[in-house]
């Protein structure tokens, strides 16, 4: 999701990127995994073996746990297999991931990839269309290829008739969260039945209404949805012009002739 709540369609990677991407990671924590067993068969000495158990089930623990899980968190969703192919885990609205869902991933991976030799993650991978396995079905991510451009989905357009009101009213700030969720209603409204187009209409209503100042005319309350997204999007999109013609003014000329970037 961007800055401004724009839902972002980013496509799944494919199921064979994805296995060749997890046979190369798998290799490695194995790889690891088999040398901190060779390490330990050479240094356990006179250790008992309960000693012997405990220490060989940790690094167990630590090669197909917190290696994953740690790795997959520190590059916000990459691994070495993911950097080869150029994969990312990204959350089902296509934000970052944090510890959270590298957690789940992991942990869930442990049950469907380490106990059944990847089995099961295959076959949760082919009964859905963005390829996810059951690790990510519980921590709400999903695989995507970076290089692939992005879909934005573009806000729908304010009626003709409220855009006076949309331009001059007072609009506090809209949180992400209820933007993205007004978005996808009027996207998806169609599909919906009266009865429950209606329930979302009036609670996003209710969520709205107190942020705008003054009132709009009458209207119909999803045209209303519409035109407080327009009038949010395009107050936005002036921000970020005018941050970048700041930045021109007060930056000097790059010798190579590019433009200051407008993120900050």
């Amino acid at each position: 999701m961007t800055g401004e709540a724009v839902l972002i369609d980013i496509p799944a990677a494919s199921l064979p990127s994805r296995l060749l991407a997890a046979l190369i990671d798998w290799a490695l924590y194995f790889l690891v995994l088999f040398g901190l067993y060779l390490l330990l068969i050479f240094t356990s000495g006179d250790s008992s073996s309960a000693t012997f158990s405990t220490l060989m089930l940790l690094a167990t623990v630590t090669c197909v746990l917190v290696l994953p899980v740690t790795i997959e968190t520190l590059t916000r969703g990459s691994s070495l297999g993911k950097l080869i192919l150029k994969l990312r885990v990204v959350r089902d609205d296509g934000g970052p991931i944090v510890f959270r869902h590298a957690f789940v991933r992991g942990l869930v991976g442990v049950i469907e990839i380490v106990f059944t030799s990847g089995v099961v993650a295959v076959i949760a991978s082919v009964c859905n269309a963005r390829g996810k396995r059951l690790g990510d079905f519980a921590a709400g991510t999903y695989v995507v290829r970076e290089q692939t451009g992005m879909k934005l989905v573009p806000p729908p357009p304010a009626p003709p008739y409220l855009r006076d009101w949309a331009v001059h009213a007072d609009l506090a700030p809209l949180p992400d969260g209820l933007a993205l969720a007004i978005r996808q209603f009027l996207i998806r409204r169609a599909a919906l039945t009266p009865a429950a187009r209606t329930a979302m209409t009036t609670n996003l209503m209710q969520q709205v209404m107190p942020l705008v100042a003054p009132p709009p005319p009458p209207a119909h309350p999803e045209d209303v949805l519409s035109a407080v997204l327009t009038a949010r999007s395009d107050r936005e999109a002036a921000r970020l012009r005018r941050e970048q013609a700041i930045r021109e003014r007060l930056l000097p000329p790059d010798p190579l002739g590019r433009r200051p970037s407008s993120r900050a």
